[in-house]
């Protein structure tokens, strides 16, 4: 299955100096290492890794430029933590969903991948709005619990629940299902 499947980082990126943005900062800091660990099993098995984040308004900025200007709000510590490697993707969104106006379907058909793992912020925007248009162009969705964060908790579970129950992804955490069982 890992031939086939890429892994998203969505919004990670994030400077995190918005209102609310001290509550998704607090969440976001309990899903980074999971993340991570996903991260470097996704490397180990060759599979794709696609930052996808929010330009924040930055039209003419490339990605080098607003990682750096991500590094000076808040959000910094998360930033470095989870900084993208040299042969991963980066794709600047201009709206909450990963597919709306990117070219992520592009690069997702020419990777030939069919099973999406969707990890970041923020669980009830960015990652459901992602989870829906994925799942309306057929692709298998694996959305770990633990690799997920929103402002609220409550408002996390009930997204999870969404995409659990509209867009059939598996929600399982890390540590209860590997890559290859995840679909």
């Amino acid at each position: 299955m890992a031939n086939n499947t890429a892994l998203l980082v969505i919004d990670m990126i994030n400077k995190m100096d918005f209102d609310g943005g001290e509550d998704l900062l607090k969440h976001t800091r309990e899903i980074t290492g999971s993340i991570n660990h996903l991260r470097k099993e996704a490397n180990e098995k060759e599979m794709p890794v696609i930052y996808v984040n929010d330009n924040f308004g930055l039209w003419q900025d490339n990605a080098d430029e607003l990682i750096e200007e991500c590094k000076k709000g808040p959000g910094k510590e998360i930033v470095e933590e989870i900084l993208p490697e040299e042969d991963d993707y980066f794709i600047i969104k201009p709206k909450h969903s990963g597919f709306f106006g990117t070219q992520l379907s592009i690069l997702l058909e020419q990777l030939e991948v069919e099973n999406l793992i969707l990890t970041g912020v923020a669980g009830d925007i960015c990652i459901l709005f992602t989870a829906n248009d994925a799942y309306m162009r057929d692709y298998n969705l694996w959305v770990p619990r633990d690799c997920i964060a929103s402002e609220q908790s409550e408002d996390n579970e009930n997204a999870l629940k969404i995409i659990k129950r509209s867009v059939f992804a598996n929600i399982k955490g890390t540590s209860e299902v590997s890559i290859e069982e995840a679909f």
